[in-house]
């Protein structure tokens, strides 16, 4: 009979001991402030990346005047003709240059849109009458977010090039009731590929100085799960274990009858 119920006793201690570090894979990104990543520098203002896509439109009083600059955007009418599956834009390649019609390589990597269409303007104004007055306006189409976590999971386009980590989370729905406050793990991604992790505590009012705020394009928000919510999972990690154990004492039950019969 010892032979049967020891095995029984010692798989079962196994299994409840599994259970209690099974909460611990509810959190993402673990151990990530130990990482030793290059930290990149703090931009308060949306700037221009390698790998994102930006629109370019020129204007000017003649159509015709600004058509070269337009032909990837227009048909022969004139006007824009959106086609399904097809991308409309620049993509700035790993260098920070983008291949503009007419004018040829124009590094744009670190430019606000509005540094931007001063280099635009200013490169194709030799190319047009002395009284033309070009307008020319740049838009980034590839600029969004990543939510995961107690927060939903989605990723969020930012159509003004500017969103707080605030709005971030607002348009994910808000956190649960079960996600951490004061410790959300933000992921950044610098120009040259860099990782970088940052604490945030927007259960406090000086979140608003942070110059974390603000978020760039690309950047990662992971929301962990509480202490409450950990111990709801351990609950009902354990609740299973113990149901399995009672099973198991019901089984060694029946043996130790059967045995002594």
């Amino acid at each position: 009979m010892k032979k049967v119920i020891v095995p029984i006793v010692v798989m079962t201690i196994m299994l409840l001991l599994g259970s209690c570090g099974s909460t611990k894979k509810i959190v993402y990104f673990q151990g990530a402030d130990t990482i030793d990543l290059s930290r990149s520098r703090w931009l308060y203002e949306a700037r221009i990346m390698p790998k994102d896509l930006i629109n370019i439109r020129v204007n000017t009083s003649d159509p015709n005047t600004s058509k070269p600059f337009n032909r990837d955007l227009e048909n022969n009418n004139g006007y824009a003709m959106p086609q399904e599956g097809r991308v409309y834009g620049y993509l700035v390649d790993n260098d920070g240059n983008i291949n503009f019609p007419m004018v040829g390589t124009v590094h744009v990597e670190g430019l606000t849109t509005r540094e931007c269409e001063n280099v635009i303007l200013n490169l194709i104004k030799p190319y047009m009458a002395a009284n033309e007055k070009p307008i020319v306006t740049v838009r980034m189409t590839s600029y969004h977010v990543t939510i995961i976590g107690e927060a939903g999971s989605r990723i969020v386009p930012v159509t003004r090039e500017k969103m707080s980590i605030v709005e971030a989370i607002a348009s994910a729905g808000d956190l649960t009731v079960y996600g951490k406050r004061d410790n959300i793990l933000l992921i950044r991604e610098d120009k040259n590929g860099q990782k970088s992790t940052h604490r945030l505590d927007i259960s406090k009012a000086d979140i608003l100085n942070s110059p974390y705020y603000y978020l760039q394009q690309n950047d990662i928000i992971y929301i962990e799960p509480n202490k409450a919510k950990l111990n709801r999972q351990a609950i009902n990690d354990n609740s299973i274990w113990l149901t399995t154990l009672t099973m198991i004492v019901s089984l060694g039950s029946v043996i130790v009858t059967l045995i002594k019969k």
